[in-house]
């Protein structure tokens, strides 16, 4: 009877603690995903015969010298995104009118083509050797899609687009994202092609087994639903991908948006936006770049909800970034360290719990609350409570839905000594492993 006691005890003892574990809940990030999701926020950068022509879709059909920028300055993207807070870049290395930016063997639509730098020139490289220099990561965005290729709208088009792959993760990689555009027109042939997606897949994960690679539906990231640089509340990382294709093929942009609760892959958003109302440069929205007002509201609605946010920078035709957008960026930067460089209490986790207490030591002002859920174990929490206290009694009250990676509440400003967390519901047992208050400006809470 003793040893049937002793057992029973260390059993419940050791189920216990058990319970005090963040339960892995599948599915779970790869090792690639997760240090992708901790980068928050980089540039984006349209820049080709595009710039030039104040098109947003080439034809294809541009002569090469159109591309012809007067003093390009890869450095002062990369100074200007360092300075912004972006942790890194990517470029469209080939837009949808075949106009690569690096002397491809696999087309004669090319830089090496174009009478700029006597053909001699190359972005790629240069952006490459500016990204380590300033130490910002690379990523690159290749359209499947090509206005100007040939052989696009036949089987050897998939060749031809698997070599490029290869081409740039050689020449100018490592990149921590792959960019596919799931656009899917007609080519010169007025053919639409055919795309091998397993075989794009394949290719990658062989050549570049650590870069995510992004589409509507991954397979490591995916498109948000919309161009506006928000995602949904709730915001899921995980997504069910069988039967959908990137492009016309893919989930609603409702699902897209929010993810599937229950979903099969982890694939987390990412959020494109553009700091102009067009993509590339046009000197006529010069005056019409976003605040940093508006871009602050942009981040709580994409970082602050879990996502990545991926910001539009279109250099003008000098081959810099403009002005304009330059004062924005560094405004943006300005606002969120005012913002979040100082908490009121910043606490640590290690232990999961449906119950987080914090102490503001004293009554203060709070109108922001930033949880961080330990998503290396599955993301978990489908709803939760947060209860602002004075001398024990409740002040405010806030419900929200999913943490994920980063949730960011703001509200309106309330005194109070205590606040809570509780987690009302939950796939698995969660970890919060960090939470955090401040008292940002009035102005900058969350709008509608």
């Amino acid at each position: 009877m003793k040893k049937l006691l002793f057992f029973a005890a260390a059993y419940f003892f050791y189920t216990g603690l058990q319970a005090q574990k963040p339960a892995v809940n599948q599915p779970i990030p790869s090792p690639r995903q997760l240090a992708w999701q901790k980068m928050d926020y980089y540039f984006f950068v349209h820049f080709g015969p595009n710039t030039f022509t104040d098109l947003e879709w080439g034809k294809g059909t541009e002569p090469e010298d159109v591309f012809n920028p007067t003093n390009l300055d890869c450095g002062q993207w990369c100074r200007i995104a360092k300075a912004a807070g972006a942790k890194g870049i990517i470029i469209t290395a080939k837009h949808h009118d075949g106009f690569c930016l690096w002397p491809s063997k696999y087309s004669t639509h090319t830089v090496a083509q174009s009478k700029w730098k006597d053909g001699k020139g190359d972005v790629l490289r240069e952006l490459s050797d500016s990204c380590k220099k300033y130490g910002l990561k690379m990523g690159v965005y290749l359209s499947p899609w090509d206005r100007n290729h040939p052989q696009y709208g036949t089987p050897a088009y998939n060749d031809v687009f698997v070599n490029m792959m290869k081409e740039v993760v050689s020449n100018y990689g490592p990149f921590f994202e792959f960019w596919w555009d799931g656009a899917n027109g007609e080519g010169p042939n007025g053919k639409k092609q055919v795309y091998d997606w397993q075989r794009f897949k394949q290719t990658m994960r062989s050549i570049a087994p650590n870069t995510v690679v992004f589409s509507d539906i991954g397979p490591d990231a995916r498109w948000v639903g919309n161009e506006k640089g928000f995602a949904g509340d709730p915001d899921w990382n995980t997504l069910d991908t069988a039967g959908f294709t990137p492009g016309l093929g893919a989930p609603s942009q409702d699902t897209l948006n929010h993810g599937n609760v229950y979903g099969k892959v982890w694939i987390p958003a990412e959020c494109d936006v553009s700091i102009r109302p067009g993509w590339f440069y046009h000197i006529e929205e010069d005056e019409k770049v976003k605040p940093p007002e508006e871009l602050f509201q942009l981040y709580l609605k994409s970082v602050g909800r879990g996502a990545n946010l991926l910001l539009n920078v279109p250099p003008d035709r000098n081959g810099v970034i403009n002005a304009h957008d330059s004062a924005a960026l560094v405004g943006f930067k300005a606002l969120r360290d005012e913002s979040f460089t100082k908490a009121i209490a910043d606490k640590k986790f290690k232990a999961a719990s449906s119950t987080y207490t914090i102490p503001l030591g004293r009554k203060q002002k709070i109108n922001c609350i930033i949880l961080q859920e330990d998503i290396a174990t599955g993301q978990k929490i489908k709803a939760f409570t947060v209860q602002l206290l004075q001398n024990g009694k409740t002040v405010n009250e806030l419900h929200g839905h999913t943490v994920g990676k980063k949730r960011i509440l703001s509200f309106t400003a309330t005194e109070a000594d205590t606040f809570t967390v509780k987690i009302d519901d939950a796939k698995a047992t969660p970890l919060l492993n960090e939470i955090a208050a401040y008292l940002i400006d009035e102005g900058l809470v969350e709008k509608e």
